[in-house]
């Protein structure tokens, strides 16, 4: 079988390789996936860099989510093979992957092979990140990269339950399409200054909860954007900068600063809270309220060309492999 692999730690297009491997085999509570579509998630990119929170046994595998058929069973799974379901796992840009039976999740024939494709990493990130802002209705939430796939879902929920969303870009050739999603307020850092135009929407008071992709500058700006009491919670580092921090406004705003990671939040909470969210995000999926737009895919053959337009900025959809 065709897979994706690396045995170097670096930049994707520079370490990835299409390699035939033998056809893998599940061990006990694990399946065997027929590959149909993986996407390229800011993640995928940070665990080949080693830049992630856990880190490659090379030579390693890479994609960590995905949508795909259960082909084989290995001991002690009470399930069906050719049933499609969406699965976790590191390994997902490959023709077949193998994954824990607890990381799959089966998806309704309303919902198409793109869309199931990204139904874990983005859709369940941002439905668990809004609840933990608890921002009220009416009350305003701060986005950086505001055109990411997470950010459109953010906005996307956010609309749904009265939050009102600032949104940071650096090109406007993606506003109307935020607006149109449900963004309230967009500011383009690249020419106006986000802490006097914050300030400018809110009336001066600020926003309750900035969530930050970019970290750096960006992140060191914005948290000068909280309300008193306010909270940033910071779920990447796109930069790949630390931000620096005020202690006086730490202090005297008695502001926090949280960060976000899926992984660890899907071990924290209950297995009532995690079920209570895959209905509602395969729900919101299946209806259509939650859109997830896909740009381009490419082969296993061409993944040198997809990781390259994963990083291209200005993007309005996601990249997806499908072997």
């Amino acid at each position: 079988m065709k897979t994706i692999k690396f045995d170097q730690i670096g930049k994707p297009a520079d370490v990835l390789k299409t390699t035939n491997a033998a056809m893998p085999e599940p061990g006990p509570n694990e399946v065997r996936v027929k590959v149909i579509a993986a996407p390229i998630n800011p993640s995928d990119s940070m665990f080949i860099q080693n830049l992630y929170g856990i880190h490659p046994q090379l030579p390693s595998g890479a994609g960590f989510e995905g949508v795909g058929i259960v082909d084989a069973l290995g001991e002690g799974v009470q399930m069906r093979t050719g049933m499609r379901v969406s699965f976790t796992t590191v390994g997902a840009w490959s023709e077949y992957a193998i994954a824990h039976q607890r990381s799959l999740i089966p998806v309704p024939d309303a919902i198409p092979d793109e869309l199931a494709a990204q139904l874990f990493v983005n859709p369940f990130t941002a439905y668990a990140i809004v609840q933990d802002a608890n921002v009220p209705e009416g009350g305003w939430l701060m986005l950086t990269a505001a055109g990411s796939a997470f950010g459109k879902m953010v906005i996307q929920l956010c609309k749904m339950r009265g939050i009102n969303t600032i949104g940071t870009v650096r090109r406007d050739d993606l506003n109307d399409e935020l607006k149109d999603l449900g963004l309230t307020e967009v500011i383009n850092v690249a020419t106006e200054n986000l802490t006097a135009r914050v300030k400018q929407i809110t009336g001066g008071a600020g926003v309750a909860c900035v969530l930050d992709a970019v970290g750096g500058p960006t992140a060191s700006d914005s948290l000068k954007c909280l309300s008193k009491g306010g909270t940033m919670i910071v779920y990447g580092a796109l930069s790949l900068q630390d931000p620096a921090f005020n202690v006086g406004l730490l202090i005297f705003r008695e502001l926090t600063i949280k960060g976000f990671w899926l992984s660890d939040w899907m071990r924290r909470v209950d297995s009532q809270t995690r079920q209570n969210v895959a209905q509602n995000v395969i729900q919101l999926l299946a209806t259509g309220k939650i859109q997830m737009p896909v740009e381009a895919s490419y082969s296993l053959d061409q993944i040198h060309e997809a990781v390259d337009h994963a990083e291209r900025s200005g993007r309005w959809g996601k990249i997806l492999v499908k072997p």
